[in-house]
């Protein structure tokens, strides 16, 4: 029986922790930023805050001793959201021991440094003589649906393809179902951008426009995904799979995304601090990510005019109506010109 560290106590952490849980074949232990809300986890069964109505499993061992839910874990996950990525792992780095594997499960970027999740991680723990095999979990997974057991597929990466793959089967169960591949820059990249994305489908659904306009955005978002991820040195193909245009369809069209959420109320005319508040700790990741997904696209030389328009709305620049209008009224082009 192997032992699974899960570092974040949200809503995909806890969903994560109860899908490994659930398979009685590992010894899985949540680590919990506060003791608090350990002690009300244990109490409850129950994540009340962030996972409501997802019973904990009796195998499942909450903590807020990050040394102790880390001792001997062969497989660590990272749910911790991006911007305390780095903070916190900065206090783990020494924990670790070469000989086990982190696994990053948090979509986003850094901002300032737009790096991703897994280049954060590797900074953390390179100090030590031998670090940990670093790997990526992203695709579609709304984590009310992992807790609940649904069939759910996602893709894991590492640089070394037998890493992944020894990964996949022992963390594979009949609901969670893992797809093994070498393009860590491709899922990362996938399961960041999307979430910008989203926030753009929710403004298309707050503006009460229809399916006709949100397939556009889907399909131009998809494109736009693509061009930077490949020239950041993904593989096309992976921004076509589970992480990339997977995720995308159901971040996008799914009542369960945050991000889209987000979306939906800035058309409806509410401001982002208000919207940020509504949310009680949750995070969505796109708020965020636009920023540093620009700096990055300024970098590589690649064009995203979705998401500098929903830069402006978020930054007070542009409306809604207005950057719609502005998308629309870009120079023609051919499609296939518009792919590269």
């Amino acid at each position: 029986m192997s032992r699974i560290a899960i570092l974040g106590s949200g809503a995909w952490g806890t969903a994560l922790a109860i899908s490994f849980a659930r398979q009685q074949q590992h010894e899985v232990m949540l680590w919990c930023h506060r003791s608090e809300h350990a002690d009300a986890l244990r109490q409850s069964r129950e994540n009340r805050k962030y996972l409501p109505g997802a019973s904990l499993p009796a195998a499942l061992t909450m903590t807020s001793d990050a040394a102790s839910s880390l001792h001997q874990a062969e497989w660590i996950v990272s749910a911790i959201p991006s911007p305390f990525l780095r903070a916190a792992f900065g206090a783990f780095a020494s924990m670790l021991t070469a000989d086990q594997v982190l696994i990053s499960a948090t979509k986003g970027l850094e901002t300032g440094t737009h790096q991703r999740m897994s280049a954060v991680l590797a900074e953390c723990v390179g100090r030590l003589g031998t670090p940990p095999a670093i790997g990526v979990l992203s695709g579609p997974s709304f984590a009310a649906e992992v807790a609940q057991g649904q069939p759910t597929a996602v893709t894991l990466a590492f640089p070394v393809l037998e890493c992944a793959v020894r990964a996949q089967q022992a963390l594979s169960s009949p609901t969670l179902r893992i797809y093994s591949t070498d393009d860590v820059v491709g899922v990362e990249l996938g399961g960041a951008l999307k979430n910008v994305m989203a926030i753009a489908a929710g403004i298309v659904t707050g503006l009460g426009l229809g399916h006709n306009s949100t397939a556009a955005l889907i399909v131009r978002g998809s494109a736009e995904m693509t061009r930077l991820a490949v020239a950041a040195g993904a593989r096309r193909e992976t921004l076509a799979g589970l992480s990339g245009t997977g995720d995308l369809i159901l971040t996008c069209t799914g009542a369960l995304s945050r991000n889209r959420s987000v979306g939906i109320a800035l058309a409806q005319g509410k401001s982002l601090s208000a919207i940020v508040d509504s949310m009680e700790g949750r995070v969505a990741e796109g708020i965020r990510t636009t920023e540093a997904a620009l700096e990055l696209a300024t970098d590589l030389g690649v064009e995203m005019p979705i998401m500098r328009q929903i830069q402006a709305i978020l930054t007070g620049a542009s409306d809604p109506q207005s950057a719609m209008r502005k998308l629309m009224q870009r120079p023609a082009r051919t499609e296939a010109d518009s792919l590269e």
